[in-house]
């Protein structure tokens, strides 16, 4: 491990221990003063939301204030919900498995709670973070929400059990019909292992009865299909049943317009196309009607805009995908880019482009929040400021689409998680970009004043050099007078 990874771990983790062995957060917290942006609903001026043991309880802009409640002043300051990050692989220690059909898997076995990936994402605003399996993936395994805070997995854990990872994109080293082959074959392979169970468990219960074999197997296996219980199924296939069930969301990846139709048909066929959510890249937008005309959700790339030649004329087409989906009526959720140096590894960032071409601001904010929940199953929790819903609270220095906001406070449950003046690595930063900043300027102004200096002694010799020709004139004129006398 690198010399920053050992930072970031042991930052973290002090951090996290800090958090765990401070005093219990107040029962009662009432942020007061400040423009609440709630997401649904009304924006509030000078509003107050009241928290009780981490649920909000009251939101407006008369809120009476229980005696003892912990007043957080938010006076010039913006309140919203906290950010959601809706697919990301960072914080596992390999982003796919090598197996392409392993729905049995659970991210939650693989996830590092001291990754810096959280740290920061806590930083910027995030809250809550989808944590599943990326792309190169037939059937990945499942996926779990989590506060980007924690010592342990359970700890950090909002809801586990979320979705399974799905592809009709072809995986690495394979092809389109590679990929969709081996889909088939899981399910395939699901019915086969579900209609040997059935018809064995309906056996199984004529030998308990004491009763001959009265029926065929095909009858036999659908009178065993009501006795299954979930502790039939073996690890390879159980997930697979929940998601027929509709236990389990599917995030599907199609990277490509001609990779959607599949995504959907597979959906469909399958039986639990009312809970898909399409992963898209690429040119996927092209597909964007096919998309709203199934009613599927979608969670955009990272990169937001898509750029291609036309074929004929050469001229470079550029797409803004966002616009392409509002267009068509279609939810949509936006992702950070982590790794990216720019500004688009903000998520605030990435809603404030939406406005910027011409999505409305209410869109944009609902793609950073509520739209992502709703996705994960959580719409009921997390994703906006109501009665009822989780106090997960971003306290902003302004607004959240002005990228020179900045944010202050971070509440999770009610309780602070996150506090910019109390950030120690982000202080450091600060402290060492002001010295850097002083020493660019420092040699600079020694050298003017070298250069002062050097030019101080060169007038002071010029100055000596004609005193000493006056002085050398001045004794040769008293000579020649000598002389003369």
């Amino acid at each position: 491990m690198n010399r920053l990874g050992i930072i970031g771990c042991v930052a973290t983790a002090a951090f996290c221990a800090s958090t765990a062995n401070a005093a219990p957060p107040p029962e009662r917290v009432a942020f007061t003063g400040g423009t609440i942006l709630p997401i649904v609903g009304d924006r509030i001026e000078n509003g107050t939301v009241l928290v009780e043991r981490g649920v909000i309880v009251a939101i407006g802009g008369e809120v009476e204030i229980p005696y003892d409640a912990f007043e957080v002043d938010c006076t010039g300051l913006v309140i919203m919900p906290g950010m959601i990050h809706p697919h990301s692989s960072d914080g596992l220690d390999v982003a796919n498995e090598a197996l392409p059909v392993a729905p049995f898997l659970d991210v939650g076995d693989a996830l590092d709670p001291s990754a810096l990936f959280f740290e920061n994402a806590l930083r910027e605003g995030i809250t809550s973070v989808h944590v599943i399996q990326a792309n190169n993936t037939v059937i990945g395994g499942v996926s779990r929400v989590v506060h980007p805070i924690g010592l342990s997995v359970s700890e950090m854990t909002a809801r586990a059990d979320v979705a399974l990872k799905l592809s009709t994109s072809p995986r690495r080293g394979s092809d389109r019909m590679v990929q969709m082959a081996q889909l088939r074959e899981a399910f395939l392979a699901l019915d086969d292992a579900i209609a040997k169970l059935a018809e064995a468990k309906y056996e199984e219960k004529l030998k308990e009865d004491e009763k001959p074999m009265d029926v065929g197997p095909a009858e036999a296996r659908e009178r065993g299909m009501a006795l299954l219980e979930d502790r039939d199924y073996d690890e390879l296939h159980l997930n697979l049943v929940r998601l027929r069930r509709g236990e389990l969301g599917a995030w599907i990846y199609a990277g490509a317009a001609m990779d959607v139709a599949p995504a959907l048909r597979v959906a469909r066929d399958q039986g639990f196309h009312e809970q898909t959510v399409l992963v898209i890249d690429g040119d996927a937008h092209l597909a964007a009607r096919e998309i709203a005309d199934a009613g599927v959700r979608v969670v955009l790339p990272s990169q937001l805009f898509h750029r291609e030649r036309d074929p004929i004329s050469g001229e470079l087409i550029e797409t803004f995908v966002p616009t392409v989906f509002h267009e068509a009526g279609v939810t949509f959720a936006l992702q950070p880019n982590p790794s990216d140096s720019f500004a688009e590894r903000f998520l605030n960032y990435q809603a404030a482009l939406l406005v910027r071409h011409g999505v409305p601001r209410q869109v944009a904010l609902e793609s950073i929040t509520i739209n992502p929940a709703t996705m994960m199953g959580m719409g009921d929790r997390v994703g906006s400021l109501e009665v009822g819903k989780d106090a997960n609270i971003l306290v902003l220095s302004g607004d959240p689409l002005d990228f020179n906001t900045r944010v202050e406070s971070v509440y999770i449950d009610g309780a602070l998680a996150y506090e910019r003046e109390s950030d120690t690595r982000l202080q450091e930063l600060l402290r060492l970009q002001r010295r850097q900043d002083n020493g660019a300027s420092g040699p600079a102004r020694s050298n003017n004043s070298n250069n002062s200096n050097s030019n101080n002694n060169n007038n002071n010799n010029n100055d000596d050099s004609d005193d000493n020709d006056r002085a050398r004139n001045g004794r040769n004129d008293a000579n020649n007078r000598s002389n003369q006398e």
